[in-house]
């Protein structure tokens, strides 16, 4: 089949991304080596997927749902023998990446309506993150999610995703990408951000992220109550006002104004070692 004769389909979420530098900006984040298998989701119709075989790359791996899109692309990079294409939805295929070569960076342009299951696939919970992790993952998903995802605390953007990633990578963004640059143009602003997730060294323990999962559940499900009200249950009697000071939170604090570091020292308190 044709990309000429192929429209894009609302149900997959296809906006395609058609400014070159854009495209360029993407590639140059993900500082790609001849050391680099790159894992590509959602390729379209080859856009960015032509950019990364023009890079140091040693092979991409391209995941495309829609297999109207699969022929296409087969036939436009089939012959490349650094490229291998798997049909499917990321979210449901066992295992992502060529069986022989294991990917180590990411590129995805997010369809936004799976953002959240996407990253929990390619980054994992705090509790159970992905393993071996990827050295660099870079995402073109909607702005107001690169918003939360990196937001300080304080800021309006600040919610329980803010700290459950920053606990998991180093996050930044790379360039806004307002929706003339797709074509179709959605409705919403976009963003490439960069995460590079953190090393087994950096990241919590088990029970430390167990506990940190059960704080935010707690906290977030009424984010503009102070905590002194919803971590009461957590710590009756005197015991909540020391908790939190040991963890340096204002009891007035609400849950958006709690750094990642300080619900990690709440954890700890909650769950203190024997």
């Amino acid at each position: 089949m044709s990309f000429s004769r192929h429209t894009a389909r609302k149900r997959f979420g296809q906006h395609w991304l058609t400014d070159g530098t854009v495209l360029e900006r993407i590639v140059a984040a993900a500082e790609l080596s001849s050391s680099d298998c790159v894992l590509e989701v959602g390729p379209g119709r080859g856009a960015l997927t032509e950019r990364l075989l023009d890079s140091p790359a040693s092979h991409i791996h391209a995941v495309e749902l829609d297999r109207d899109l699969v022929e296409g692309l087969q036939q436009r990079f089939g012959a490349d023998p650094r490229f291998s294409l798997q049909s499917g939805d990321v979210l449901d295929l066992p295992a992502l990446g060529d069986p022989h070569r294991l990917p180590t960076k990411v590129v995805a342009n997010i369809p936004y309506n799976i953002t959240g299951p996407l990253l929990e696939r390619l980054v994992g919970r705090l509790d159970c993150p992905v393993e071996p992790p990827y050295q660099r993952l870079v995402l073109l998903v909607q702005q107001e999610v690169a918003q939360r995802i990196s937001a300080s605390p304080g800021h309006s953007s600040f919610s329980a995703l803010s700290v459950r990633m920053q606990l998991l990578a180093r996050c930044r963004s790379v360039c806004p990408v307002p929706p003339r640059c797709f074509k179709p143009p959605p409705k919403v602003q976009s963003e490439v951000i960069a995460l590079d997730p953190l090393p087994a060294a950096g990241r919590l323990d088990l029970r430390l992220a167990k506990s940190v999962e059960k704080l935010l559940r707690q906290a977030f499900q009424a984010r503009r109550k102070m905590l002194r009200n919803t971590l009461a249950p957590l710590a009756p009697g005197s015991g909540l006002d020391s908790w939190l000071a040991t963890a340096s939170v204002d009891p007035q604090q609400r849950p958006q104004e709690v750094s990642p570091q300080q619900w990690v020292a709440l954890a700890a308190g909650l769950n203190p070692d024997p």
